[in-house]
């Protein structure tokens, strides 16, 4: 018996962020390892015309949750949904639910955030403030009045601290106190908040990391007497092995790069090849969320541990490695309907993006738009492209820049689970084989996220031929059409025209006379 799926076993169990990525991968892991848990309580709001259970049963009724059937046939009667707003002071959950989760809950997993990039030299979004850094502080007090409460696991990012180049697992101060900003938001106006968010936000490059950092000082300063953990993953990517390989649901990240470069959209970028990628599968995140879980509660340390989950440090992938082998997989599962011919180019050098962004995004973005206004159709090509690379550049400081995070907290976890726990709850990433992981990463990208049937792959293996002929037949257009030019208006053009004609010439007919002699 694993001894982490036993203690879940009974429990109540309370999650934010459970209709998230993270958060579906999660309530599987802990339905699939442990069936005889209690209740799930997950906080969420009416969207798109559809009712709490509806939203809960959508994300049960998926592919996601098909093993979890098997094992646990009563799931939707597990799971309790109940109405929250996180951006509103006590999330406006009504008096009973209110009292039904003070009462009952065992274990708190904060997944919740916003993961607004944003310019940072526009004001910090008060949303953002407020779902990563009030709604933090605010969920703390509730969990001072569980009586029942055993751990609260805080789910941040290893990148809160970016700033720094080694990063240990510890929480570090922040220039401004967060009760001063959360005050502050409430009376200063946006012209205000213009002017002095470069100063707070200094040399974080984006509102989330910087608010991120603010909400481990919440946890830090507002932990009381709670048993708490931070959990830092780098880059969550798809699944590695549970409950399928490549299961992934959002365009976050590299999911986001992954369909533009197989669309045929993104085929260059600025960044560094040799950086790590520091991407991260989100079921090694979730195992050990439930590992710290059960070790916070039963061991109950002395102080707030923080667990890094990276990969630079003992099991590296660069960007280079990663992109190499995502081409080679969209040889042989190309996405449907491309645009242009998937292809990667990276550079350091902000002269050369400017170049290719104008040559390889902006340009033939433009030509199709003009191909859709010559046929009677709305032009909204040049409007993508301006979308996918502000996009791309809001990425461009975590692709160029390597870390190093200290691993001794999640090493030591490691070490006191029990062979049976390592195998369960497995979160060493030395195990993690990039070639078969990124090729099942652009298998799920297709089946699970664009919904493609792979019944189509050698109709879209066609395209991709016809594509390279299209893209040789116009590059040699080009070329002739620019040596002509250049012929017609220069001598010295004209003389090595001819010089290569002549050559060609003698070279043929000497072949030819060779051929002759022989035969």
């Amino acid at each position: 018996m694993s001894t982490i799926a036993a203690f879940y076993g009974g429990k109540s169990i309370l999650i934010t962020g459970a209709t998230g990525f993270l958060g579906k991968v999660l309530m599987e892991k802990l339905f699939r390892t442990s069936p005889d848990l209690k209740v799930i309580y997950v906080l969420v709001r009416p969207k798109a015309g559809q009712t709490l259970q509806q939203r809960v049963f959508q994300i049960l009724d998926s592919k996601l949750f098909e093993k979890v059937k098997e094992v646990c046939p009563n799931v939707h009667e597990k799971i309790r949904a109940i109405y929250a707003d996180l951006n509103q002071n006590d999330f406006a959950i009504s008096k009973e639910d209110m009292q039904e989760l003070l009462s009952c809950t065992n274990i708190i997993f904060h997944c919740a955030a916003t993961v607004c990039f944003g310019n940072p030299q526009r004001n910090i979004p008060i949303h953002a403030v407020q779902l990563n850094v009030t709604a933090t502080q605010q969920l703390l007090l509730m969990a001072s009045q569980m009586p029942k409460l055993e751990a609260f696991i805080h789910i941040s990012t290893a990148y809160s601290n970016c700033n720094l180049k080694h990063i240990d697992e510890v929480i570090y101060p922040c220039p401004v106190e967060p009760k001063k900003i959360i005050d502050s938001l409430e009376w200063l106006d946006d012209a205000i908040i213009d002017e002095i968010t470069p100063k707070l936000i200094r040399d974080w490059p984006n509102i989330y990391t910087y608010t991120k950092a603010l909400g481990e000082m919440v946890v830090q300063q507002e932990s009381r007497n709670l048993n708490i953990a931070i959990i830092r993953p780098s880059i969550v990517g798809a699944t590695w092995q549970e409950p399928f390989p490549g299961w992934v649901d959002n365009i976050n990240g590299p999911n986001g790069i992954i369909i533009a470069t197989g669309k045929g959209f993104l085929r260059a970028i600025k960044a560094t090849p040799m950086a790590v990628a520091d991407v991260i599968p989100v079921d090694t995140v979730v195992n050990l969320m439930l590992a710290v879980g059960w070790y916070t509660a039963v061991h109950r340390p002395k102080s707030t541990l923080v667990y890094h989950i990276t990969s630079g440090n003992i099991n590296p992938c660069n960007w280079h490695k990663m992109g190499v082998q995502v081409l080679a997989t969209f040889e042989k599962i190309p996405f449907e309907r491309p645009f242009r011919r998937p292809n990667a180019n990276f550079t350091t050098n902000s002269f050369t993006s400017q170049y290719w962004n104008a040559v390889s995004h902006r340009a033939p973005a433009i030509i199709y738009d003009c191909y859709l206004r010559l046929t009677g159709r709305k032009p909204r090509m040049t409007k993508l492209m301006n979308r996918l690379l502000r996009t791309v550049s809001m990425l461009e400081y975590f692709i160029n820049r390597s870390w190093e995070w200290s691993t001794y907290n999640t090493e030591m976890l490691m070490s006191e689970l029990s062979p049976e726990d390592q195998r369960v709850f497995n979160f060493d990433v030395r195990q993690l084989n990039w070639l078969e992981y990124i090729e099942n990463y652009v298998l799920g990208v297709k089946k699970y996220l664009l919904k493609e049937d792979m019944a189509g792959i050698p109709e879209a293996k066609q395209r991709l031929k016809r594509l390279r002929n299209i893209h040789y037949l116009f590059n040699t257009a080009l070329f002739l059409i620019a040596w002509r030019l250049l012929i017609a208006r220069s001598q010295m053009a004209r003389n090595v025209w001819f010089f290569i004609v002549s050559f060609c010439y003698k070279f043929l007919s000497y072949f030819r006379a060779s051929s002759t002699l022989k035969v």
